[in-house]
């Protein structure tokens, strides 16, 4: 029997002023990174999480400013709290699957494919059905979990930029994990916020909306990126001698 969680997020500081948000009872496969960036005229918050429990509730206090949310891409793990803010970003060819929300979304290891389950099999052999180890809330149940619908109020194309006021970010286009996946690129800074186009762990490419080609362009483009930092989609940040090696090896095992 799971127990309730005292508390579902924890944040984090990092260098220049953003904070790095994420839901430890949450699987490590599904444990999307969240960030926070503080600018000026308003803040940015990047993906949403699981929509397992408010996200709203856990930056009171972090955001001080009117805020816009920006999803790296439709999975669920990056969307389930977008509905939560008033002012919403996605690639405009993500944009209109998050209204009727259908993609897949389990909870549960034995509605993932078999391929799946075999990994999550190698990579926990203790892992329990259920891919949280706590509960949100106590009346929260697992058959109740869904993605709530919302439409965009912005549509984001390649080169667009996101104005905070005093700092600027750049939507780069970078398809291969799925078809509208972007980044975040601040030049001045050399930060770059991926989402699940790179992160330091094993990179998907065989989601049902995957493309290796896609992939393989983007990680080319991303090797000539004068990155200072990557905060990714999942597991750590890392800095650009990693991210060269993450690129080279994922292009090496295509044979690019």
């Amino acid at each position: 029997m799971l127990k309730v969680a005292e508390r579902w997020f924890e944040r984090r500081a990092m260098p220049d002023g953003v904070t790095w948000l994420y839901e430890p009872h949450v699987d490590s496969f599904l444990r999307c990174n969240m960030w926070h960036v503080r600018g000026r005229h308003r803040d940015l918050i990047i993906d949403t999480g699981s929509g397992l429990s408010p996200l709203r509730v856990a930056i009171v206090g972090l955001v001080e400013r009117p805020v816009a949310a920006v999803a790296t891409h439709i999975h669920y793990d990056h969307v389930g709290g977008l509905h939560e803010f008033d002012v919403r970003l996605m690639h405009r060819l993500e944009a209109p699957r998050m209204n009727p929300y259908r993609e897949f979304h389990p909870l549960r290891v034995s509605d993932f494919p078999a391929s799946f389950r075999d990994y999550f099999s190698a990579r926990n052999p203790e892992l329990s059905d259920l891919l949280i180890d706590a509960l949100p809330s106590a009346a929260w149940k697992p058959e109740d979990y869904e993605i709530v619908s919302t439409t965009l109020t912005r549509l984001l194309d390649e080169g667009d930029v996101i104005d905070l006021g005093d700092r600027g970010f750049e939507v780069m286009h970078l398809p291969g994990h799925s078809p509208g996946s972007i980044g975040l690129w601040e030049a001045r800074t050399g930060i770059l916020f991926s989402g699940d186009a790179i992160y330091d762990g094993a990179l998907l490419d065989i989601m049902p909306d995957s493309n290796v080609a896609d992939y393989v362009r983007t990680m080319k483009r991303l090797r000539a990126l004068p990155v200072t930092i990557v905060h990714g989609g999942h597991e750590p940040s890392f800095d650009h001698a990693r991210m060269m090696q993450i690129a080279a090896d994922y292009l090496r095992s295509k044979g690019a």
